[in-house]
Parts: structure tokens; sequence; C-alpha cells
């Protein structure tokens, strides 16, 4: 029985484009979880900085990188996903990083929970903001999830409900976990522990209010009331704002 469970295999993806500085690291954390069932994809945008040069040194340890250009974050996510083999995928973009023992962590709750019709989420660390928690039971209407670092998905559920929307260019993770919970009803398995570090100041956190303005669709695209999205909407601009006038 344990010797079973011990070969469930985890796919992990990583995304990049130009980050030269900050691969390795990403990189690195997920290698040092020691994996004995690891699957790790690269799937880089076609970066000009020397990001393929920082990639050399691991290369023999990676199922494959590709680079290639691509038309968004997310076709680069689906792209890595369809080339995974791991009953259970992670997605960990570059600069973000895996905390030890998040892996081990994931395989475990999977092995007593069951990979059928679930998803996992743990704790994130944010870089400036400090801890928040992966995944908020009263607050999904509002649309209250943890990036995608700390989210796990059995590759059987993509088959089920879709990949990602790569017709959004902010928040096709955002789509897909408000599908995930609200529409589709999988199983959420909640762990409260920290699972990753979230680097604070990419696309989405430069981009605030074209964010919001895909969250609303993404909620008016499944069914939430238009006149309760469009007062989430307001009130998170509202909020956003005073944040910036406290800086």
């Amino acid at each position: 029985m344990s010797g079973a469970k011990s070969k469930l295999k985890i796919s992990i993806v990583t995304v990049v484009l130009n980050a030269a500085d900050v691969i390795a690291e990403t990189v690195r954390s997920v290698l040092d979880q020691h994996d004995p069932e690891l699957e790790y994809w690269i799937i880089d945008g076609g970066s000009t900085d020397g990001t393929l040069e920082q990639l050399a040194p691991f290369r023999e340890q990676l199922a494959g990188v590709i680079s290639e250009p691509d038309h968004g974050i997310y076709e680069a996510m689906n792209k890595g996903i369809r080339r995974c083999t791991g009953e259970v995928i992670g997605l960990l973009n570059a600069g973000d990083r895996y905390l030890p023992g998040a892996l081990a962590l994931v395989r475990r709750t999977f092995q007593e929970q069951g990979l059928v019709r679930t998803i996992f989420w743990g704790d994130v660390q944010y870089e400036f903001q400090g801890r928040v928690r992966g995944f908020r039971s009263r607050k999904v209407k509002l649309g209250a999830f943890a990036p995608h670092p700390s989210m796990f998905v059995p590759r059987q559920v993509y088959r089920e409900i879709g990949l990602y929307d790569e017709s959004l260019r902010l928040l096709g993770d955002y789509d897909f976990m408000y599908r995930a919970v609200n529409v589709e009803h999988l199983r959420v398995l909640y762990v409260p522990e920290l699972v990753a570090f979230y680097r604070e100041g990419g696309l989405s956190d430069r981009r605030r209010h074209d964010c919001l303005r895909e969250e609303l669709q993404v909620k008016l695209r499944y069914g939430q009331p238009r006149w309760w999205a469009t007062l989430l909407y307001l009130l998170k601009r509202l909020k956003n704002r005073n944040r910036r006038r406290r800086r």
C-alpha cells in the first residue's frame, strides 16, 4: 500500500519570458523538493535576456524546455499542461517559488483524499502583504482566490472542465478557479499550510483596473447578477484608488 502511494506523479509547469534574474531561484525551489516522481516543464515565450542560459545547469533534471513565441501566459500554461503526464499538475511562474515540503504535502493530501473532481489549495506568502489564505469558503462568490502557485489540479480535472481561457490576458487563472469552484463544484482540498512564495509586482499587479474589468467579465459569464458583480467591481476600484493615495 505505501509503495503504491509513493508513485503518485506530480508535474510542474513554469512559464517564463525574460526573467533571467529570478528563473534560477524558481527552478531550484522545485528541484529542491527532492520529489521522487517529479516531472518539470519550462515553457519560455522566446526570452532574449539570458533566461535560457540561466536554465542550462538544470537541463538534465527537467522534462523539457520549450522556447518559442506565444500569445500570452495562458497559451503558455496550456501548452505546458498538455505535455504533462503526472496525475497532479502545479503551475509556478518565474519569480515565485515553492516552500520546503510543498510537494510532499500535496502528494500526501491527494493520496488521502483522492483525485476525482478535487482541487488543492495551500496558503501563500506574499512578498509584501504577508500570508494569504489559499481558500476562503465564505468568499468564493466574491472571487477571493489566492494566486495559482498554491493550487494543484489533477490532470483528469483539466480534461473534464477544460484548460485556461486564452482570450483573457490577465485573469485566465481566476476564470479557471471561479469555474472550478462555483460552476463545476469541485471538492476543495484546502490545507492551511504555507506552500508557495508569491512575488508581487507582476503584470496583474501593475494593471489592476484591467484585472477588475476581466474579473467583472468572468463573473457575468458564469451568471453572477449584474448589479452585484458591478457593485463589487466599483468597490474594488475605490479600494485600489485609496491604496494608491496612501502611497
